[in-house]
């Protein structure tokens, strides 16, 4: 059955395009692309849709303890505050490029790469733009979360660049993409289907 025929499928079963694109596989665009083609957004009304059944296996990952980040490298910078519905950004976080993670309890919820430092990528979760859908959804994320009275803490971690054969690798991208592989992030998107 090819991708298409799937999506379309799952529209008549009254998923919405994002559940469909998580179900298949594909980005959000492509499974809208589809349904469009073949005039079948909004087939079925909201009200009427039955839940959307998970079909993915319960995560068999390990979450991702605060004991395990300390261990490997990671250090508490701060925690998430959010006035009148607005999250508030702490100048003191680092300036660096790294890897962060938010962590409510003992546990991660989310792990994360700031390419162009850790105070830069903060900024667009407080102030998220039109197009950037991760920051969108993280930053409605944290508001809710912190103004329901949790505590979201911030670690962070910046570890070398190393080289491969003589090939340079990035160590903050390799550490994001191995956390998320490894272990149970309820936030990450990327690292819930697998």
């Amino acid at each position: 059955m090819t991708k298409a025929a799937r999506i379309r499928g799952l529209a008549a079963e009254g998923l919405t395009t994002a559940q469909i694109a998580d179900q298949v596989g594909v980005s959000y665009q492509h499974a809208y692309n589809v349904l469009k083609r073949c005039d079948l957004l909004g087939i079925v009304p909201r009200s009427e849709r039955q839940p959307a059944v998970n079909r993915h296996a319960p995560s068999a990952k390990p979450p991702l303890t605060i004991s395990r980040l300390g261990a490997g490298g990671f250090c508490r910078v701060g925690t998430w505050v959010a006035m009148q519905d607005l999250l508030v950004l702490d100048p003191a976080l680092p300036k660096e490029r790294g890897v962060y993670a938010f962590v409510k309890g003992d546990t991660a919820l989310y792990v994360g790469l700031a390419t162009k430092g850790v105070l830069r990528r903060f900024r667009s979760y407080c102030r998220p733009g039109k197009t950037q859908r991760t920051s969108q959804r993280l930053n409605a994320a944290l508001i809710a979360a912190v103004t329901a009275g949790e505590v979201i803490d911030i670690y962070t971690a910046h570890p070398p660049d190393q080289t491969w054969n003589g090939m340079p690798m990035s160590g903050d991208a390799g550490l994001e993409l191995g956390l998320i592989e490894a272990f149970h992030l309820p936030w990450n998107i990327r690292g819930a289907r697998s």
